[in-house]
C-alpha cells in the first residue's frame, strides 16, 4: 500500500519550522476533558502481513458468483488499460482542476470527457460530471425550473419507467425547494406511458423520461418528447450511455430533441464496487447552458497561439455569490470521470457498439431461454435492450435465495416496483453462451 515515510528527524525538522515543540501543540485547542486516551472496543493493531490476509479473507467472502441483476448497475468488461492508467499518480492525485495552469493534463481529460458525452448524448454541451445518476436527475429538475420560467407550478412528471430510487433522491434533494414529483399513466401491457390517458391541465415544468425504462422497456421517446414540449415542459431524458451506441440519441428526440440528458456513467468502465463511488453525466442545448450546474472545461489559446484548456463556466456557490449560485455541487467524481474517459477511448465508436449489441444478443437468448420454463413469462412485451421484466407464478425471494445457493445472482426482485410476482434480469457482453445455458439449467431445477 503506497505510503508517505515521516522518520523521527523529520518530524522534529517539520516541528520546528512551524515553531512547535511536539505534535500534542497541534492540538492544544482541544480541552482536556474532551479527549481520551485510547478507543474502546477496538482491537489491538495488526501488522502489515495480518491486515492484508484479513482483507483478503473478508474480500473472499463475496465469492464470484454469475451475477444477472443490472437495475441500475451494470457489469461490463474493463479493459486493464483502464485503471492502470487512472491510477497513475499524474491522474490519481490530481483531483480538482481549479488551478489552469498546473491542471493542464486533467483539464483536457475533462475537455476530452465532454467532447464524448456530448456525441453519445446528441446535445451540445456537457459538465465536467455530478455526484451520480440519481442527484443528477435532482439537478436536472432545478435547472428546468430556473430555466423553464415561464412555468410555475414546480410539477415534474415521470415516466412510469423512471428509477424509483432515482424519484427518492431527487424528492429528497429538491422537494424542500418547492418541487413535487408525480407519475405519469401506465399501460399496463407495455409497462410504458399511457398516451391515451395524458393529462392535459397539469402544467408541468418539466417531463422526464428514462431510455431504457428501469424494468428495461423502450419508450416511444419521440411522441413523449413532442408532447412534453406541447405542455410547455422541459423534456430530460435519463440514458444509459452504453445502449446510445446503438439507439436514439435524446439530443434528437422528436421535433426539437430532450432539452436535458441525464444518467450513470457507471458502465463507462467503473467497476461495480458495492455500490460505488460512480459518478453522474449531464447535457444540455446550448441556449441552456448558463443554468447548467457544476463546472464547464473549454479549449482556447495562451497570448502566444498555443492550445490550453481552461474552466469556462464555474457556476457552483463556491465560485459566486451563493444566491447566484446553480448548485452546491462539492464532487465532480473526477477520477471516475477520468476512468470513463480513457474507457470510451480505448472502445471508440466501434468498440462500444459491439459491447451494446453483444449485450442485447446475451439478453436475447437467455430471456428465451428463461420463457421456455413452465412458471416463466415476459411481463411487458415489446422490444427492449439488455434488460427485461419476467412475471413468474411464485415469490421472487425464494427463488433468488436458491439461485444464490448455486453461486448465481439471478436478478433484481420487481415485486414492489410491478406490483406482480416480477424478476428483471439483465445480461452483458461478460456471459458466455455457456454461462447462459447452466444458468438457464439452474433456473429450471429451481422452479421444479
Amino acid at each position: 500500500m503506497p505510503f508517505i515515510p515521516h522518520t523521527e528527524k523529520d518530524t522534529q525538522e517539520m516541528l520546528a519550522a512551524i515553531g512547535a515543540d511536539s505534535i500534542e501543540d497541534l492540538f492544544d485547542e482541544i480541552p482536556a476533558t474532551l479527549r481520551i486516551d485510547h478507543l474502546y472496543g477496538v482491537p489491538e493493531a495488526h501488522s502489515e502481513m495480518e491486515i492484508s490476509r484479513l482483507m483478503r479473507n473478508r474480500a473472499a467472502m463475496d465469492g464470484s458468483p454469475l451475477c444477472f441483476i443490472g437495475a441500475g448497475a451494470y457489469e461490463h468488461h474493463i479493459p486493464a488499460a483502464v485503471w492502470d492508467i487512472a491510477t497513475r499518480g499524474e491522474f490519481y492525485s490530481a483531483y480538482t482542476p481549479y488551478q489552469a495552469e498546473a491542471s493542464q493534463g486533467t483539464l483536457q481529460v475533462i475537455y476530452e470527457y465532454q467532447t464524448m458525452i456530448t456525441e453519445l448524448t446528441g446535445l451540445d454541451v456537457s459538465n465536467a460530471s455530478l455526484y451520480d445518476g440519481a442527484s443528477a436527475l435532482a439537478e436536472a429538475a432545478l435547472m428546468s425550473v430556473r430555466t423553464n420560467r415561464r412555468v410555475k407550478t414546480g410539477l415534474v412528471l415521470l415516466a412510469p419507467g423512471v428509477n424509483p430510487v432515482y424519484e427518492k433522491v431527487a424528492s429528497a434533494i429538491a422537494g424542500s425547494q418547492g418541487l413535487t414529483f408525480e407519475r405519469l399513466p401506465v399501460d399496463p401491457a407495455s409497462g410504458n406511458v399511457a398516451f391515451d390517458q395524458l393529462p392535459d391541465d397539469t402544467n408541468p415544468v418539466a417531463v422526464v423520461v428514462q431510455q431504457p425504462s428501469f424494468p428495461g422497456t423502450l419508450e416511444d421517446v419521440d411522441r413523449l418528447t413532442d408532447w412534453a414540449h406541447a405542455q410547455n415542459a422541459f423534456l430530460i431524458g435519463i440514458v444509459n450511455p452504453v445502449s446510445l451506441a446503438l439507439m436514439k440519441a435524446p439530443g434528437h428526440w422528436g421535433e426539437q430533441g430532450a432539452d436535458v440528458a441525464i444518467g450513470e456513467g457507471q458502465p463507462l468502465g467503473v467497476p461495480l464496487s458495492s455500490g460505488g463511488p460512480y459518478f453522474g453525466f449531464m447535457t444540455c442545448k446550448q441556449k441552456h447552458v448558463r443554468q447548467m450546474p457544476g463546472r464547464i472545461v473549454g479549449r482556447t489559446t495562451d497570448l502566444d497561439g498555443n492550445p490550453g484548456f481552461a474552466l469556462t463556466l464555474q457556476a457552483r456557490e463556491q465560485h459566486i455569490r451563493r444566491t447566484k449560485a446553480t448548485s452546491n455541487i462539492c464532487t465532480n467524481q473526477g477520477l471516475m470521470v477520468t476512468a470513463a474517459t480513457i474507457y470510451m477511448s480505448l472502445l471508440g465508436v466501434e468498440g462500444l457498439a459491439r459491447v451494446a449489441a453483444k449485450s442485447h444478443a446475451n439478453t436475447k437468448r437467455f430471456v428465451d431461454g428463461l420463457c421456455a420454463i413452465e412458471g416463466i413469462e415476459r411481463l411487458y412485451e415489446g422490444p427492449f435492450f439488455h434488460e427485461v421484466a419476467l412475471k413468474l407464478d411464485r415469490p421472487v425471494a425464494p427463488l433468488l435465495a436458491a439461485l444464490a445457493d448455486l453461486n448465481i445472482l439471478g436478478g433484481f426482485d420487481l415485486t414492489h416496483f410491478a406490483s406482480t410476482n416480477a424478476l428483471l434480469v439483465c445480461v452483458t457482453e461478460t456471459k458466455t453462451e455457456a454461462d447462459i445455458d447452466s444458468t438457464i439449467t439452474a433456473f429450471a431445477e429451481v422452479m421444479a
